[in-house]
């Protein structure tokens, strides 16, 4: 039997890198804000390097903020509480330089309009039971497993930074089977081989068992090749050893590659901002249009313009997978889903302390109650008026 064959990446990052960890702060920021001022202005941009962590942007609140708290807190959830990590929540500097919201802005956002100029792309296919594509979700799921691992002791040497690579070979473009699986998992130095200042190879197998073989398992072949710490160690992670910064891992955030990820970050910004409510929608409309098995894979691209409330451009691709027309879906998705950010922010029930939750591990494909963008409930009218067109 003969097949086209091709060979797909994505990656993920764990909670401690260093810019999820400035994702993690600045929407535990804007949750904050929203927990008792539903309609305050967040834009926080957060950077962490050795010993420092600044926390800026423009806000504009009726609410007080502890952002120093805040901060402290999250740090020690991360795990990011000894100095051997090379980060401690205990002594590092935090500075505060959050200002007000610009008043040129806000007159077109008061009026219903969007927070900026922009396009935003949301996408679902039928390779997971999330209608997400495989290799992103694996690699979220290998480093929610090293958190999970972490914190039961299980392996006790793990820190908190970590870093995943999956590469998915693909039959005919249905995915057949994991080619490899790349970790990168910080560590104390009682794992280290004293001969040869490498990780051991007792450790590397247990991390291939415990955190590895339990997420690719039904993928995984004899054939199938692990990269554990490639480096040799992993000592010095976290903001010790990288730079981080607010929304840098857009890639990570989306699609892992499988999609274009539209042109703005999410974390740190309230819904009236469209880079992160429009790439939310986007989302919510591509997933329920595969649900409705309109298409097997579906690209959304929504556009908008400062201060307009309706989007300039509805763009819907389905890659020849569907029945329809562009222009029918384009009129379905008009007739059946709010574009307006006001519409968007009321249909997803947007202005909620959710977002902390976000920052880490994808903000598609996942099933918590929290992402309404993940419901599926437009799929039966979708499908019933498909039918007439």
């Amino acid at each position: 039997m003969t097949y086209k064959k091709h060979f797909f990446t994505s990656e993920s990052v764990g909670e401690g890198h260093p810019d999820k960890v400035c994702d993690q702060i600045s929407d535990a920021v804007l949750d904050e804000v929203l927990k008792n001022d539903p309609y305050g202005r967040v834009a926080c941009e957060t950077y962490v390097t050795m010993g420092l962590l600044i926390v800026g942007g423009e806000i504009t609140t009726t609410t007080y903020i502890d952002v120093h708290k805040i901060t402290r807190e999250l740090l020690k959830k991360i795990g990011y509480n000894h100095p051997k990590y090379g980060f401690d929540y205990h002594t590092c500097a935090i500075v505060n330089t959050i200002h007000t919201q610009s008043p040129d802005i806000a007159q077109g956002v008061d009026k219903g309009g969007a927070g900026d100029q922009g396009l935003m792309v949301g996408y679902a296919c039928r390779e997971t039971e999330e209608l997400m594509p495989l290799a992103i979700m694996l690699s979220h799921k290998l480093v929610k497993k090293v958190a999970d691992v972490r914190r039961s002791g299980v392996l006790k040497y793990l820190g908190p930074d970590c870093k995943s690579q999956v590469t998915v070979e693909y039959h005919d473009g249905k995915p057949k089977r994991v080619d490899s699986v790349v970790l990168a998992c910080q560590h104390t130095t009682e794992i280290l081989d004293s001969t040869k200042e490498q990780i051991t190879k007792k450790a590397k197998r247990e991390i291939i068992e415990h955190i590895a073989k339990p997420i690719v398992k039904d993928y995984v072949d004899k054939n199938t090749k692990y990269y554990i710490n490639e480096t040799g160690k992993f000592v010095v992670g976290g903001p010790q050893s990288d730079t981080g910064m607010t929304g840098r891992k857009i890639v990570v955030d989306t699609y892992g590659g499988s999609a274009a990820p539209g042109g703005g970050a999410f974390s740190g910004k309230d819904p009236t901002k469209v880079d992160r409510s429009a790439a939310y929608m986007a989302r919510y409309i591509a997933k329920n249009l595969v649900a409705a098995h309109l298409a097997d894979k579906c690209l959304v691209q929504l556009a908008y313009v400062i201060g307009k409330a309706e989007p300039l451009s509805v763009m819907i691709d389905t890659y020849g997978t569907s029945k329809l027309s562009e222009e029918k879906l384009v009129k379905l998705v008009r007739d059946n889903f709010e574009l307006t950010p006001k519409g968007m922010i009321k249909s997803l029930n947007l202005l909620r302390p959710i977002y902390e939750k976000t920052a880490c591990y994808g903000h598609f494909g996942r099933t918590e109650p929290e992402f309404s963008w993940e419901n599926t409930n437009k799929a039966s009218t979708l499908r019933k008026q498909a039918s007439k067109l």
